[in-house]
């Protein structure tokens, strides 16, 4: 007879059936509950028990096998217990999950009148199950891109989104994991020269019951319950999900194509104190989140959901990683982008550069190669240029500086430098790369390019809360008319200030971010908060792209990849020992600037020249209102005023090579080999 072991956790099969393995270090006992097709549950205690680890052999598991657990214990929420026979609950370590919920007091684990009482109403019909999955899989000669970051885009995307409305993706696969996988989505990005998809999140979510009793559904998913299951609204067949998703990570990889994951380990679907007994509350509430010191019936929280995971507990901290390994090895994923990743190195309260999170990170075999990115904030802090030097970090400070500039505030030309030469006064100070920053104008959260030269103010009237929510300081310009017009003179200006943001995107060192649909002027009709349209307000619509700024985009990516001086792996440096300089940082008159210059609030027009080896390229930038003079500057160790157009914002610009000056238009940059 097979003995049962407690690792690995979760279910595994073996000969005669499965060894389950579940950690509570509060629970009294622990059952297995499987169920058949018409849901009669079969229940089987776990008898065995090592440490914290309730585990034993259950016989009649098998690939497809519906399950839950239910783990029962003390209630005592002012302790922190919160265990509850009654309630049906999801496998942590599930690596498929079916159904949704049925919202109602049967799926809270108090009463929802008074969160100190039990509730003892069986929930296992209005819950999902966790379902045994089939891992087998046939992945070919499939390889791993490996592109160095240096050679990176990242185009961040929806699974659903991005082909709910193609026209050339099958209907009967538009919006799903095959979707995203078809020929002509793969065409889309590969044409454009992205070379990595960063999805919104595909770990299986919970669609809320508050969003639900508006019409409305949580679009964007950060809102996790399963974090090694795959979302299974997002596959074309009924429990195909970690098949699919495994067909689509092969055929974006087939294309030369990384896939990153954006994965939510901050927080999780139950909320508060509450919130329901969905999983983790319910099996070991103290060891899975943070707890208020002192008063433990209620959830320390920095991600404003209700609750935060508790990274400092072993058991906790193990998940995460048996998860990102998870993606890592059996579902070949290259990359993971942190939702609020501070979160995760608060291991007493304080944000932590040598949290645990991080340390087991750097050391893990499997993890340490893979690219980490990290959104470097909470509700609690913003720690941009606070993480290790093998992360890369959303650099929110490009995002807010490049914004400020192109809308032409004062005294912005300094921050803006700054953040073309990939952030040098955020990252160099401690020895970090260029590398380190993921340089972004827009992402999900907020407007999309299009809205942010179009919106003056936001437009959330669609989420139901009389638009108060969604930032209100977005940084944005509409060129004096909201939204929408026929103007040909702010269409004209508006359409330029969009090639501005992107072309100051991809000019930049660092690792460029496009946000998926940008380039092709996707609109949310002014709405910055769309996390709860699953709708046409956020699916791309095809029919209504822009082809001019599709085509100014490629060129752009393709500009970026022609000229190294454009990618440099480490900081510029000024001339040393007789060596030719690789950064110049010059006044439209072609001088060096002079502490006046960059005191003058006014000034918004810089030349900036930047080298490698022979590689030489000047970009002119005016973001002034009038248009600007520039003299060329002199080319690093070869003749004078030996330039040529390379690429510009302004469709008329003309460059006459044997010129000595520039004349460089209102709201526009030109950039010159």
């Amino acid at each position: 007879m097979t003995t049962s072991s407690r690792h690995p956790l979760g279910v595994t099969l073996v000969d005669g059936g499965a060894n389950v393995a579940v950690f509570s270090s509060t629970a009294d006992r622990v059952e297995f509950c499987r169920f058949d097709d018409d849901g009669t549950e079969h229940r089987t205690e776990l008898t065995d028990r090592t440490g914290y680890t309730f585990h034993g052999i259950v016989p009649d598991v098998a690939v497809g096998t519906r399950y839950g657990l239910r783990v029962h214990g003390a209630w005592d929420p002012a302790a922190g217990l919160r265990h509850n026979g009654a309630k049906l609950l999801l496998d942590p370590y599930a690596t498929e999950i079916d159904g949704g919920y049925d919202w109602g007091q049967a799926v809270f684990g108090h009463d929802v009148d008074d969160p100190d009482t039990i509730d003892e109403t069986d929930s296992a019909a209005a819950m999902p199950k966790c379902v045994v999955s089939d891992r087998s899989f046939d992945w070919g000669d499939d390889t791993a891109p490996g592109t160095l970051l240096s050679d990176t885009v990242v185009y961040e995307t929806h699974v659903k989104g991005f082909t709910k409305q193609h026209p050339d993706v099958p209907e009967d696969v538009r919006g799903t994991y095959l979707g995203l996988a078809h020929p002509a989505a793969i065409e889309h990005l590969t044409d454009l020269g992205i070379t990595a998809v960063e999805l919104l999140p595909t770990q299986q979510f919970v669609q809320d019951s508050t969003l639900e009793d508006k019409g409305l559904r949580n679009y964007w998913g950060y809102n996790s319950i399963g974090f090694l299951a795959p979302h299974n609204e997002y596959a074309s067949v009924p429990g195909a999900q970690v098949r699919e998703f495994k067909e689509m990570v092969k055929a974006l990889h087939a294309a030369g194509l990384e896939v990153w994951m954006d994965v939510v380990y901050n927080h999780t679907a139950e909320g508060n104190h509450m919130g329901p007994t969905l999983s983790f509350k319910g099996i070991d509430n103290a060891t899975y989140y943070r707890l208020v010191e002192g008063d433990e019936a209620n959830y320390f929280d920095t991600t404003g959901t209700g609750n935060s995971l508790n990274v400092s507990h072993p058991a906790a901290l193990a998940l995460i990683m048996d998860s990102l390994r998870y993606w890592v090895e059996e579902m070949h994923v290259d990359g993971f982008r942190f939702d609020l990743a501070t979160t995760l190195t608060r291991q007493d309260g304080e944000a932590e550069k040598h949290s645990a999170f991080l340390d087991i990170i750097h050391q893990d075999p499997v993890l340490r190669n893979v690219k980490m990115i990290a959104e470097p904030w909470d509700t609690a802090g913003y720690q941009v240029g606070g993480f290790p030097a093998d992360w890369s970090e959303w650099n929110g400070k490009f995002r807010d500086d490049v914004r400020s500039f192109w809308g032409a505030e004062q005294g912005t030309l300094g921050a803006f430098v700054q953040r073309v030469l990939g952030s040098p006064d955020v990252y160099e100070g401690s020895r970090r790369s260029p590398m380190c920053s993921i340089d972004f104008i827009t992402a999900h959260d907020g407007f999309t390019l299009a809205d942010l030269t179009s919106y003056a103010e936001k437009h959330n009237e669609a989420n139901g809360e009389d638009n108060n929510d969604g930032e209100s300081d977005n940084k944005s310009f509409n060129g004096g008319i909201e939204g929408p017009t026929d103007d040909g003179a702010v269409n004209e200006y508006r359409d330029r200030q969009r090639r501005n943001l992107l072309g100051t995107l991809l000019l930049s060192a660092g690792v460029p971010m496009i946000l998926g649909g940008d380039e092709i002027a996707r609109t949310q009709g002014g709405n910055n908060n769309a996390y709860c349209q699953d709708d046409e307000i956020s699916w791309f619509d095809w029919a209504a792209a822009d082809q001019d700024l599709l085509e100014f985009t490629r060129r752009a990516i393709a500009f970026r990849r022609e000229h190294t001086a454009l990618t440099p792996e480490w900081f510029r440096t000024a001339p040393a020992d007789g060596a030719t300089e690789t950064v110049q940082v010059l006044r439209a008159d072609a001088r060096p600037f002079e502490d006046a210059d960059w005191a003058d609030g006014g000034n918004l027009a810089v030349t900036l020249v930047v080298s490698d080896g022979d590689d030489t390229v000047a970009i002119l930038v005016n973001a002034s209102q009038t248009t600007v003079e520039f003299s060329l500057p002199g080319r690093p160790g070869a003749g004078e005023h030996a330039w040529r157009l390379g690429l510009s914002s302004d469709p008329g610009q003309q460059v006459d090579g044997s010129g000595e000056t520039l004349l460089v238009r209102d709201a526009s940059f030109t950039v010159l080999v």
